[in-house]
């Protein structure tokens, strides 16, 4: 096959290629000339020195790099504390240690990666435990076709085992107590009892319980002291005390001898705290494995086969063989596959999967679909735009699993807390010994052991350390499927304290597509020159009253003309050479800034006053006339900002509209406060302002220009129907781009701290009562002692009401 050099433009054999990468579904190879190493090298180079890989040329030699840079970026790693640091392949950050990830996250089922809930700096490429608090791991990214978790699998069946092995056990031990099995023990030596304990007990603490030691073995290795300190130290102790009292029971002193002259022996104890522990992790993992049915569902949507027009041919091919650019035909009752725009066909489409929105979306030719919603009713062909990790789905799949393993900022007070508790609880467990040993009763140093270990066993700091997590892990899974994303942990936190939310207009208060409503040109042009060079001049534009300008010029069929040079003034207009005549089009301060009088432009001011956005046209520095965009106000706004205001919120409208047009929206919305006439390295500024003042503040808006202001803000809140920089930049995106979104993320924000208040504070009146129970206090006043066995049911139990209290949120109504 032959090919062509993207670079060079030497066409060569496929064979003879030196190198290639794919770039959006389509193979770029290269041949062995020097111009190829070269646009290699600074490629590289252009990857490890930046991360905005959508550049058009390479800082280095202004050659096309954005293809080789996205291809090579998938070989960068870096540091997710220390972003700077970037190199080629996995390894250790140079400062911190912590695992490098990929520069562009894998959305690839190919190869898993593993990752600790509760510490998401830990990956690794297959299933295990965190050696930072022991929990089992969990795949970065949730598959749709995933099989059980392997974790689940082999605790769930050391837990049938033991089990099974440890019932005869607990018989044994605790049969005297029983009506007819007593008479049966009794006519049975102690010593074959013993033994038979021993026999039973063995496996099950050597074998269902030795993932617990190794565990034990790496905290104390590292001092990264969990809960398995804990549970290690008391089964430990527990089972290798019962093993030398029954091989070697003269070496101990009187003091741990009965009346009988007996050294007792806890193979039961060892024995039900490694069954149970091991039950407690089995529930935890089926809890915990619910906590991501949302991505389930979410993945779930996302058809598995295309089917592709061909010439005059169409087939049936897998999703993942869709490249950018095929022309994919959709039949009614039909999942879209890929998202892209319509170029022939009309129909409706239930977006309710993504959005939440019930209501179908009418669809006609230049209109954008989503991948993994329905067609309703028409049949159409839709040219594929963003397939694969680039489509919204995979980007909300993503963004989800993203969120759920950041760490809220209350999560903090829960790690301080988990750094010293271990130790606490290691120094009560000595105490605890030392007391009993010194003043307890008969034998007294077997009841400092038995309280001792009963101390390690109940305090069991993982449900202080999943009390936030697992909350944060439902909330935005429930968000997702209610068409709210939230990009960390601190957005839920903080939306909830939100006073103050400052919203953009363009396409977040109106639709963000607007249409002409007027055009007045000046005496020497008529409406449609004005409207050939405006339209000529923003065909290179991104701005969206460019779009408008353009569908109103093919709407009344004024041709366009060749651009010669063209330049965007950000918060001004474009101005380029159209046909050889200088124009310029924007705003009213783009005329002043390029000398051009506004004499004989005053219809501006009406235009204005009626709600329309004027922009200003000027060719060869004469003013040429006005061109009136209306921007509608989406359906369900005012009803927004109307439940918004009931909600606490002061409203405010920043814009770069001028007042007159600004003003005539926000008296239509009832808003509080109007900030027009601002340019876009400005909004930052008012943001600023207005939290020095004291406010928490969110900004809500869409575009390129309110990317500043979204970083800017306590919290930023990106319409979903906007572009990609502003979704980067914020915290919360409203995949529909509704305002009612925010009410839901509000409510949930709420629900979730709620939540979270919860499970820290039953976590710490657990181990509160718990721990001095475990220790004896009560033994002076009520001769109350507790069983080892019974603190390690009730250290399980403890875990597995934090999650099952978490997972409430998933039937929270927002």
């Amino acid at each position: 096959m032959k090919v062509t050099d993207p670079v060079c433009g030497m066409v060569i054999d496929e064979s003879d290629a030196v190198a290639s990468y794919t770039y959006k579904g389509k193979k770029y190879y290269f041949c062995a000339k020097s111009c190829h190493e070269k646009f290699l090298k600074d490629a590289e180079s252009f990857v490890s020195k930046t991360d905005d890989l959508n550049k058009d040329s390479c800082e280095v030699c202004d050659i096309d790099t954005a293809p080789a840079a996205k291809a090579l970026s998938k070989e960068i790693y870096t540091c997710p504390m220390h972003p700077e640091i970037k190199q080629k392949g996995p390894g250790s950050c140079p400062k911190c240690g912590m695992a490098l990830e990929p520069l562009v996250p894998k959305l690839s089922a190919a190869k898993t990666e593993y990752t600790c809930p509760m510490h998401p700096e830990i990956v690794q490429d297959k299933p295990g435990s965190c050696p930072k608090c022991g929990m089992a791991l969990e795949p970065k990214i949730v598959s749709a076709s995933e099989e059980e978790n392997p974790e689940l699998i082999n605790m769930t069946r050391r837990f049938k085992i033991s089990a099974v092995l440890t019932i005869p056990v607990l018989i044994i031990a605790m049969g005297k107590l029983i009506p007819g099995i007593s008479q049966v023990l009794a006519s049975i030596s102690p010593e074959v009892l013993k033994w038979s304990e021993f026999v039973l007990a063995t496996p099950v603490v050597l074998w269902g319980g030795w993932p617990f030691f190794v565990l034990f073995w790496q905290s104390v290795k590292h001092w990264n002291l969990n809960m398995f300190t804990l549970i290690g130290s008391g089964v430990g102790v527990s089972y290798f005390y019962s093993v030398i009292a029954l091989f070697l029971p003269d070496i101990f002193p009187a003091e741990f001898k009965n009346s009988a002259g007996e050294v007792g022996v806890y193979f039961e104890a060892a024995s039900v705290i490694v069954t149970l522990v091991l039950l407690g992790q089995v529930m935890e993992l089926r809890a915990r494995s619910k906590t991501g049915a949302a991505i389930k569902a979410l993945l779930g949507l996302a058809p598995k086969t295309a089917r592709l027009i061909i010439g005059d041919k169409e087939k049936d091919i897998p999703i993942d063989e869709v490249k950018t650019g095929d022309l994919i035909r959709i039949r009614p009752g039909e999942k879209i596959p890929v998202d892209g725009v319509v170029v022939e066909g009309v129909s409706s489409v239930d977006e309710s999967m993504l959005t939440g929105e019930a209501i179908p979306v009418e669809k006609t030719k230049g209109d954008k679909v989503i991948g993994a919603t329905v067609n309703r009713t028409g049949t159409m062909i839709v040219k594929a735009e963003k397939v694969g990790a680039d489509s919204m789905l995979s980007q909300i799949v993503q963004m989800v699993a993203d969120a759920q393993r950041s760490r809220a900022p209350i999560q903090k007070l829960a790690d301080i807390v988990a750094a010293h508790f271990v130790e606490v609880v290691l120094t009560v467990a000595v105490i605890t010994f030392v007391v009993w040993a010194f003043f307890g009763p008969k034998p007294a140093l077997v009841y400092a052991m038995i309280n001792a270990v009963a101390v390690l066993i109940i305090a069991c700091p993982c449900a202080f350390g999943l009390a936030t997590p697992m909350s944060i892990m439902v909330a935005t899974g429930k968000g997702a499927s209610m068409g709210v994303l939230f990009k960390n942990a601190e957005a839920i936190e903080m939306l909830k304290k939100v006073d103050t939310l400052v919203m953009d207009k363009t396409g977040t208060l109106t639709e963000g597509k607007p249409k002409i409503a007027e055009i007045y040109a000046t005496s020497g042009f008529s409406e449609n020159d004005l409207l050939k060079y405006t339209a000529s001049l923003e065909q290179a534009s991104e701005h969206p009253l460019a779009s408008a300008i353009l569908k109103g010029a093919e709407e009344r069929k004024v041709n366009t003309v060749k651009v010669d040079s063209f330049d965007a003034l950000t918060g001004y207009g474009v101005v380029g050479k159209v046909a050889g005549h200088k124009v310029a089009v924007g705003n009213s301060k783009l005329l002043e800034k390029e000398g051009v009088s506004l004499d004989g432009l005053s219809q501006a001011e009406r235009m204005k006053s009626a709600g329309q956005t004027v922009i200003y046209v000027s060719v060869d520095n004469v003013p040429a006339g006005l061109i009136g965009v209306a921007d509608p106000i989406k359906k369900t706004t005012a009803d927004a900002i109307k439940e918004l205001r009931k909600d606490g919120l002061r409203i405010v409208m920043l814009t770069g509209d001028n007042k007159t047009t600004a003003k005539a929206v926000a008296d239509k919305l009832a808003i509080d406060e109007v900030i027009a006439d601002v340019l876009p390295d400005q909004k930052a500024g008012v943001i600023e302002k207005l939290k020095k003042e004291g406010k928490t503040v969110a900004m809500a808006g869409d575009g390129i220009n309110d990317a500043p202001a979204l970083a800017a803000s306590d919290v930023g809140i990106a319409m979903g129907t906007g572009t990609d920089v502003a979704m980067e930049s914020a915290g919360v995106t409203l995949v529909k781009g509704d305002l009612r979104g925010i009410l839901r993320a509000r409510r949930l924000s709420r629900a979730t701290m709620r939540n979270i208040k919860q499970n820290l504070f039953w976590a710490l009146a657990y181990n509160s009562l718990g721990v001095p129970v475990a220790a004896g206090v009560l033994y002076p006043f009520l001769g109350i002692l507790l069983s080892p066995i019974f603190a390690a049911a009730a250290m399980s139990f403890s875990s597995v009401t934090v999650i099952t209290n978490a997972l409430r949120l998933r039937r929270v109504k927002i």
